[in-house]
Formats: structure tokens, C-alpha cells, sequence
């Protein structure tokens, strides 16, 4: 009998060959091979899949790279006095030195050397004078942020922050609930603008920004203190076409409807105020027409929106405390024909502003607020009388339209001392 050496029968679909001993019995195999052949039942072979993946393989996969929490970015022009000890407290607060870059806008002092020195080259840019708002867009189209980051923390390079401020502020950082989350800003210790300035920073923001925030209202995100979802970066416009590119952007989050704000007090960022009068007046005069120039180019108190509404109040606010003075009080004393009212008004206000004083010192820890009580009403009607030069100008007088690409720091940076640092060491 002629046998096969292979025989092959179909498996899936397909012959396979089939080896010897599975072939048919030949007449001269032995009687134990004829028993284990007879015996044997032939079952069809199951297909091997093979998981094995080789390491190039495996390297060749493209997989999404996860993204950072949070990037740290510090915005400048000649800030050689501070620009080291703001990356420093960044580092001391719990950013990563990795996630902290610098982009600097055509500095002519140490700005840039200081910052490679602590930082690295590929991580500080030095651009072309663009004014802050574009100078931010620039640095985050160079650092790759929205690729890399989930959340971009800018802050201005005289910021100096609390020891546990980044690990407070990523705690409450939620992609899913909020698109841009805002801190605490405070004044260094300093001079008596330095205590005004953290008077009202304290009480404006525990009561009227926790207020907002409470009711989704928010009205101004700080330079110093404000985090953006990344994914929500592309849909701003960052022309530096505004005198206070904070308010801008804050009214184009508003506008756009882009998400929700959340409030974290606890996380805390001391700046540097101005040194004399008449700067404190100037920036003073900045911000109101910023102010105004956002009024005026979104339409406030013409849609039905929150940020209306918060604006639309603190406007009134103002306006209706000018009616007081000018109009109510002399129609007052004009019709009752006694001056007794001016001073009882006065008085009850000062008991007010007392109260107001004691209670922000005890929440700062700083009782040098209390001297701020004296000159505290004489500043106030300085900052009226401001805020209603700058309703004149760019509402009135439809003034300072166009772009501006200035930084309007010169002058105003100052090297710390350890009296300025006190708050934050404690």
C-alpha cells in the first residue's frame, strides 16, 4: 500500500497538512501502533493568536502625552528689581520650576539673563514690544501651553506668593465645573498707600468678590491671581487693545459664556503698589479708563446677563453716592433748614468705616490698617474723582480708542525688604 507521508485535510476553510502519525495505517506498522491509531480521533487544530508586540512596534504607537495640571506664566518689561524673588516664591509656594516660563516683552535691563539663569532658555521668550495681553498670546503659542497644560496660571512678575499658594489653588481647580478660577490679591507691607491699598483689598474682596462669586458674577479677573482652562485660551482675543487687558478678557469670558468662575481666597499673592501720589493716581486713572473702555465696546447694561447687572450696580453705586453729596444733602438742609443731618451722616459713616477697618485687620493679621482711617476719606474722594475723569474721557469725549501696547510700570518696582515680606514668611 502506498502511503502518503503527509496528508492533508481541511481546517477553517483551508488544507493543513497533517503529520505522519495521523496519516492512514500502513500494513507493515506494529500492533501497538495500529492500537494507538485506531484509537486516536483527529480534532481540527485551533488557530494561535500571538499578542507579542516588538518594543519598536510599541514605540511606534502614538499615544496622547498627558497634560500638566497647571503652567505658570510671568509676563514683564524691566523687572530685574523682582523678577528673581517672584520665580523663587513660585518655587517655594509648590509650582515646579519645569512649569514656570517667562516671557519677556523687550526688556533693556537683567529681565531676560535673570530669568534664564533660574529657569533656562527654552523656558523664557524674549519678544518684540506687544504690551502684556500680546505678549501673553505670543508665549503661549511658543510654549506649546494649550497642547501641554490644562489649566495656564498668569501672573504679573511683581507677584509674590504665599507659602502653600499653589497647593491651595490646585485643590480647587475643577475642568469639569469651572473655566477660569481667580485668588487673592493683597498688598505687600509698604507706605501709606501700601495700607490703603490693602484696607480696601480686604474688604472688597471678602465681602463683594465672594458675593459675586457666589452669584456667578465676578468682575474683574486680577493679572496676578487668575488661572484660564487652556481650552478656552483659543476663543480669546488678546490684542492688547485695551488699557487694562484684565477687565478685557474678564468681559469676554462673560460674553462668550465660556464657564463657570470659582473664588479661592485662601490662596494668597502680594503686589507691589505705588510709591508716591501721583502714580498712585496715574494707575488709578489707567484702570477707570480700562474700565470704561469695556463699558463702552460690550454694551454693558444692554444684555441680560449677570456681569450686567454687577457692573450695572457698582456703576449706580457711584453715580447715586455723587446725587447724595451734590443733590439730596443741600435739598436736605435747604427744606429743613437744619445742618444737623451732614454731620450725623458723616459720623455714622466713620462708625461704619471703623467697624469695616477692625474687622479687615483681624482677617489680614495686620493691625498698621487701622492708620488708614485718618487720610482714608480723602483718598476715596481722589479715587471719585478719578473714576469720574475717565467716565468724561472715554464716554463723553469717546477718548483713548485705539491700541495700547505699554506696560506703564517704569519706575514703580522697588527691591524687597524683609518688612515687605513679613505676611508672606508668616
Amino acid at each position: 500500500m502506498n502511503i502518503p507521508k503527509r496528508s492533508t485535510v481541511p481546517v477553517l476553510g483551508r488544507p493543513v497538512a497533517i503529520p505522519l502519525r495521523h496519516a492512514p495505517v500502513a500494513s507493515h506498522d506494529t500492533e501497538r501502533t495500529v492500537a494507538y491509531r485506531a484509537s486516536y480521533k483527529w480534532r481540527p487544530r485551533r488557530p494561535v493568536i500571538s499578542f507579542a508586540v516588538t518594543a519598536a512596534q510599541f514605540a511606534s504607537a502614538k499615544t496622547p502625552q498627558a497634560r500638566h495640571k497647571m503652567a505658570l506664566l510671568l509676563p514683564g518689561h524691566n523687572e530685574e528689581l523682582i523678577i528673581a524673588e517672584t520665580i523663587q516664591s513660585a518655587i517655594r509656594a509648590g509650582q515646579s520650576k519645569d512649569d514656570i516660563y517667562v516671557v519677556d516683552d523687550a526688556s533693556d535691563d537683567a529681565t531676560r539673563k535673570i530669568a534664564v539663569k533660574l529657569l533656562g532658555k527654552s523656558h523664557v521668550l524674549s519678544v518684540e514690544r506687544s504690551g502684556k495681553a500680546l505678549a501673553v498670546q505670543k508665549a503661549i503659542d511658543t510654549f506649546g501651553i494649550v497642547e501641554r497644560y490644562e489649566w495656564l496660571h498668569v501672573a504679573d512678575a511683581d507677584s509674590i506668593f504665599s507659602s502653600d499658594y499653589f497647593e491651595v489653588y490646585r485643590k480647587k481647580l475643577d475642568s469639569e465645573k469651572y473655566a477660569v478660577a481667580v485668588g487673592f490679591v493683597q498688598s505687600m507691607r509698604g507706605n501709606w498707600i501700601s495700607t490703603y491699598r490693602a484696607l480696601t483689598y480686604t474688604y472688597s474682596q471678602h465681602v463683594t468678590r465672594r458675593l459675586q462669586a457666589r452669584l456667578g458674577m465676578i468682575s474683574v479677573f486680577p493679572g496676578p491671581i487668575t488661572a484660564f482652562r487652556t481650552d478656552i485660551l483659543p476663543q480669546l482675543e488678546l490684542t492688547g487693545s485695551s488699557m487694562t487687558e484684565d477687565f478685557d478678557v474678564t468681559l469676554q469670558v462673560h460674553r462668550k459664556k465660556l464657564g463657570g468662575i470659582v473664588f479661592i481666597p485662601g490662596a494668597i499673592n502680594y503686589t507691589q503698589d505705588p510709591q508716591s501720589l501721583l502714580d498712585f493716581c496715574r494707575q488709578n486713572l489707567r484702570w477707570q479708563r480700562g474700565f470704561f473702555q469695556g463699558v463702552k465696546l460690550y454694551g454693558i447694561g444692554r444684555h441680560a446677563q449677570k456681569i450686567d447687572l454687577s457692573l450695572g450696580f457698582q456703576i449706580f453705586q457711584t453715580f447715586f453716592f455723587m446725587a447724595q453729596i451734590l443733590l439730596l444733602f443741600p435739598y436736605i438742609l435747604i427744606s429743613t433748614g437744619s445742618w444737623q443731618i451732614i454731620p450725623i451722616a458723616i459720623a455714622a459713616d466713620i462708625i461704619i468705616m471703623g467697624g469695616i477697618a477692625i474687622v479687615s485687620s483681624i482677617i489680614s493679621r495686620r493691625w498698621n490698617l487701622l492708620g488708614a482711617l485718618p487720610y482714608f476719606y480723602v483718598m476715596r474722594w481722589i479715587e471719585t474723582a478719578i473714576y469720574f475723569t475717565a467716565f468724561f474721557e472715554v464716554i463723553v469725549l469717546k477718548r483713548f480708542q485705539t491700541e495700547v501696547k505699554g506696560w506703564q510700570t517704569e519706575g514703580r518696582r522697588y527691591k524687597l525688604s524683609s518688612a515687605a515680606l513679613a505676611d508672606v514668611k508668616a
